[in-house]
C-alpha cells in the first residue's frame, strides 16, 4: 500500500512536456496581439514566416548545436546569450529560464525575440529568417488569417 501511495504521489509530480504546434493563423493571431507587425520595422509576416522556418511552430523544438549551446522554443533562442539553462551561467540577456521558452504560453519567447531584434542587427539573428524570408513578398504568409 505505501509504495502505491508513493508511485502515486511521484506521478502528480512528473510533468509531461507536450509538444504544440501552433498553426500558421493562430500564430498570426497571437503575434498580432503582442504587437510584433511592424516591431523592430518587421512585418506581421517575416515574423511567422521566421518562426515557421526556425521551428516549424513548434512550441518545445530544441536544437543541440556544435558548441554544446541549445536553441530553445518558436523562435530558437540561443542559450549561451539570451536564456539560462539551469545547470550552467549563461550570458541570460533575457532574464529568462530557458523552459520558460518551450511552454505554450509565448509570452516569455515573444518578449526575448522583441529584445532580440531590438539589441542585435533586427531579425539577422535567425539564419531561417535570413535564407527564406529576408527581402521576400511577407504578404502571403498572413493571407486568410483574418488579422489586419
Amino acid at each position: 500500500m505505501k509504495t502505491a501511495s508513493i508511485l502515486a504521489l511521484i506521478g502528480c509530480l512528473v510533468t509531461v512536456t507536450e509538444s504544440r504546434i501552433y498553426t500558421r493563423c493562430k500564430l498570426a493571431k497571437i503575434f498580432s496581439r503582442a504587437s510584433l507587425d511592424n516591431y523592430g520595422g518587421f512585418s506581421l509576416g517575416n515574423w511567422i514566416c521566421m518562426a515557421y522556418y526556425e521551428s516549424h511552430y513548434n512550441t518545445t523544438a530544441q536544437t543541440v548545436l556544435d558548441d554544446g549551446s541549445i536553441d530553445y522554443g518558436i523562435f530558437q533562442i540561443n542559450s549561451f546569450t539570451w536564456c539560462r539553462q539551469a545547470q550552467t551561467q549563461e550570458k541570460n540577456h533575457c532574464h529568462v529560464a530557458c523552459s520558460a521558452l518551450i511552454t505554450d504560453d509565448l509570452t516569455d519567447a515573444i518578449i526575448c525575440a522583441k529584445k532580440i531584434v531590438k539589441e542585435t542587427e533586427g531579425m539577422n539573428y535567425w539564419q531561417g529568417w535570413k535564407k527564406h524570408c529576408e527581402g521576400r513578398d511577407m504578404s502571403e504568409w498572413k493571407r486568410g488569417c483574418e488579422v489586419s
